[in-house]
């Protein structure tokens, strides 16, 4: 290998064109909302919880998800390289590029992460997992171009030349012709036999834990959804299946079924937006990494009903600050058990007290000093015997129950 080389990176705009086919079709449509898979899976989890993630509340950053985009990313910044100036016959460079690639996504992430006003500890060590996902990934897209490598340090530029030949499109968005269904398109694969192109494979990329057996449901009918975005703006496809790529194991997954579509724009005339809250449907599963409980006081009545478990080591809780002191960190809560379902609160003899370190007392001294506010949303509070114990993995809100949308906020206002 040559001591130095010139990889020069093209970046795809949208809408993405490749051999001919688009990707999204220009609707003139202007629909009033867009259902995407994570979109469809929330209101069908909860309505309210899909109602308040289009309020413009301050989203929660996440840590698998920030290292996911990384991986994501760095896999379209590899599919893209543009060889310039390397011989068909180089080696040893695609361990370079893959690590330069994802240090750099892996620091952008990281900037979004902290600029995130609702974010936990950003956790460095796990750099080594996102480069075994990214690795993994380009494992898999080996595989699917029949050049299964040993070691990355092996691919030569030749090999992955005919890799970038297969992949007609990365991270591009897919749309129904009406507009109103839509999706985020990993790759979309062409498989050739004989010289011509015999299947289209839509890839999505997953990072998370890969399953033991069948595709989780929703997983099965996102990748089905895409297929039919994909199907519907290229009436003149070939055979088309989609799968499921898991980083972790190297494992493909393939979804079958029926089309979906029609299925989807149902649930689309459910979601419409509306000015008052759509009913909660409280649960353990709904309610377990919800980060929009400090808005929704239906999972605090349902607490109080016994609906859901108070939870073993980390609870969620609503309080009043009773007494808090910000050079131990030490403070004294009062639970706070709802009246009604609309968030009212009540005084309880329940008390507790608490210490307070890193990010969650930072923002109890930012809380208390702004005195804008009544109640306060505990967020994964650790208990350790009778005292809890909040820090970078919790969070401490404004207990702010959201009975109208933002919208309507704002004409109130006017």
């Amino acid at each position: 290998m040559p001591s130095t080389y010139s990889m020069v990176l093209i970046v795809a705009t949208l809408p993405l064109r490749s051999q001919g086919h688009w990707l999204m079709e220009n609707s003139s449509a202007n629909p009033t909302h867009r259902l995407s898979p994570s979109s469809w899976n929330t209101f069908e989890e909860c309505p309210r919880k899909y109602w308040l993630s289009r309020q413009g509340l301050p989203k929660k950053a996440s840590m698998p998800a920030s290292m996911g985009t990384a991986i994501h990313n760095s896999v379209e910044d590899l599919c893209n390289l543009d060889l310039v100036g390397m011989g068909d016959a180089e080696s040893g460079w695609l361990d370079i590029a893959s690590k330069e690639a994802l240090d750099r996504h892996w620091e952008i992430e990281r900037q979004l992460f902290q600029d995130t006003p609702r974010h936990p500890r950003w956790k460095p060590e796990l750099i080594t997992k996102a480069n075994e996902g990214l690795r993994g990934a380009l494992e898999i897209l080996l595989v699917r171009a029949r050049k299964p490598q040993r070691n990355l340090s092996d691919v030569t530029v030749r090999c992955w030349k005919e890799v970038q030949s297969m992949v007609l499109a990365n991270e591009g968005s897919l749309e129904s012709i009406c507009g109103r269904v839509m999706g985020r398109l990993d790759l979309w694969i062409a498989e050739s036999r004989d010289g011509e192109v015999a299947e289209w494979i839509v890839a999505d990329l997953k990072t998370g834990r890969p399953p033991k057996g069948a595709l989780d449901v929703k997983v099965n009918r996102q990748l089905r959804l895409y297929r039919d975005l994909l199907k519907q703006n290229n009436p003149d496809h070939p055979p088309v299946h989609a799968e499921g790529w898991y980083s972790a194991n190297q494992t493909v997954h393939r979804a079958d079924g029926p089309p979906i579509l029609d299925e989807a724009l149902e649930a689309w005339e459910k979601m419409a937006p509306t000015e008052i809250p759509l009913d909660a449907t409280p649960s353990d599963a709904s309610c377990a990494f919800c980060e929009w409980k400090a808005w929704c006081p239906s999972w605090w009545v349902a607490r109080k009903e016994g609906e859901l478990s108070p939870g073993s080591m980390f609870r969620d809780e609503v309080v009043r600050l009773v007494r808090f002191d910000q050079e131990s960190g030490a403070a004294l809560f009062e639970r706070s058990p709802p009246i009604g379902n609309d968030g009212e609160l009540a005084p309880s003899d329940h008390r507790f007290g608490a210490i307070l370190k890193d990010k969650a007392l930072q923002q109890m001294i930012e809380i208390q000093s702004s005195a804008d506010y009544h109640h306060l949303f505990l967020g994964s509070a650790r208990l350790d015997g009778k005292v809890m114990h909040l820090g970078d993995w919790s969070e401490i809100l404004p207990w702010s129950p959201m009975l109208m949308s933002s919208s309507q906020k704002l004409k109130k206002i006017e």
